[in-house]
């Protein structure tokens, strides 16, 4: 699954790398639930959670319906 979740992010990227910024995966827990570390640009902007729910999520929710929820962590 590791590999599925790396290559919808690889469709996300270009969007977050014309702002500066990108994701990275951490983890993906047992309960199918997505970690990734926003990074750059995207580590401490207000808009971060609207990017991560509305755009992040969203993508990969719909192209891997085994995954439960995307979530940010923190270093």
């Amino acid at each position: 699954m590791r590999e599925k979740v790396e290559q919808v992010l690889d469709k996300v990227r270009p969007m977050l790398e014309a702002d500066g910024g990108n994701v990275e995966l951490v983890n993906i827990t047992d309960s199918g639930v997505v970690q990734v570390r926003l990074v750059g640009a995207c580590k401490g902007c207000p808009m971060s959670q609207m990017t991560l729910k509305n755009g992040i999520e969203r993508i990969v929710l719909k192209e891997i319906p085994e995954v439960k929820a995307v979530e940010a962590v923190q270093e």
